[in-house]
């Protein structure tokens, strides 16, 4: 492993690249990235960074963000297949309707989504800035998309809005249960539980701390707390271990993973360096439709 992270770090500097990796992939993966975190701060670094070559260790629709705000980069992808499902889940008949049926209707769309649904959005979120940017919309109708069980929340944080839900959601979350938290908290008393707002309401309901895949590391390291349980997926246990070195971490469940995620390795990685295979490309007029919600995001977000 040491002659390839090697040769990977050798690559990066001949080709002129940085590589980004989100919190959920391996952690070996993790180790030779310049940056980590979760999708839009690690596009926002695609687009402050003087390197003109992307490697974006994550999923696709991270790819086409990265683009988007970086148009004159090379945004490459170790693995072209690794997609998010939920990315997908709104339908454009549905946006449309949801339009005709209320006249002052936002639609915001989560960015764990297609260039095509921000296209048809009006401004996008993060799991951290939805509740801030879902209050500062003048619109009293709100459509959230893709993601469900982070608009349920957001609609409890703001309950002046009408907050119209959509059916999408992520797999890893929503299968981690009530039940399954139940059994492991039995297993480690003393621990705080930290949930992604994409989980199911039922496990938010028994959690001492909701946020973002960010806020809950942040949360970990500020806790005066020693043993926490951890609802998303288990490759942020890289981060909360190494920064933690005195505390535990445990997940809700076996098999907390997301599989695309885990696509990315090493070898995909020196291989798109060596080779500058699965280039992001985006069309100029889906990069301008979709570009117009995530700046919006911007001004809103401040």
């Amino acid at each position: 492993m040491k002659e390839l992270k090697d040769k990977i770090n050798r690559l990066k500097k001949e080709k002129g690249a940085v590589i980004l990796a989100h919190y959920y992939v391996n952690d070996e993966v993790q180790d030779v990235a310049d940056y980590i975190g979760d999708s839009f701060y690690l596009s926002q670094i695609a687009k402050k960074a003087e390197e003109n070559t992307i490697v974006f260790c994550g999923v696709s629709f991270m790819g086409e963000s990265a683009k988007i705000l970086s148009p004159s980069k090379t945004v490459l992808m170790p693995e072209a297949a690794a997609d998010c499902p939920m990315a997908h889940m709104a339908q454009k008949e549905k946006i449309q309707s949801m339009k005709e049926e209320y006249g002052d209707l936002a639609v915001v769309c989560y960015i764990n989504s297609t260039a095509e649904l921000k296209q048809l959005s009006d401004v996008c979120v993060t799991s951290s800035n939805a509740v801030k940017i879902v209050r500062a919309l003048p619109n009293k109708n709100i459509f959230f998309i893709p993601d469900g069980n982070l608009g349920r929340f957001v609609a409890q944080q703001v309950p002046e809005k009408n907050v119209i839900l959509n059916d999408g959601y992520c797999p890893v979350h929503a299968k981690m249960t009530a039940a399954a938290l139940r059994e492991a908290r039995q297993q480690h008393p003393k621990a705080e539980v930290l949930s992604h707002p994409e989980c199911i309401e039922e496990v938010l309901e028994l959690s001492d701390y909701i946020g973002s895949t960010s806020g809950i590391i942040d949360y970990a390291g500020k806790s005066s707390g020693k043993e926490f349980i951890v609802c998303t997926e288990t490759g942020v246990f890289y981060e909360l271990v190494k920064n933690n070195p005195g505390k535990s971490f445990y997940p809700v469940m076996e098999h907390q993973v997301c599989e695309d995620m885990k696509l990315i390795t090493l070898e995909k990685v020196a291989d798109v360096l060596e080779y500058g295979k699965n280039e992001v490309f985006v069309s100029e007029e889906l990069r301008e439709g979709a570009n117009v919600p995530l700046t919006n995001m911007l001004k809103l977000g401040k």
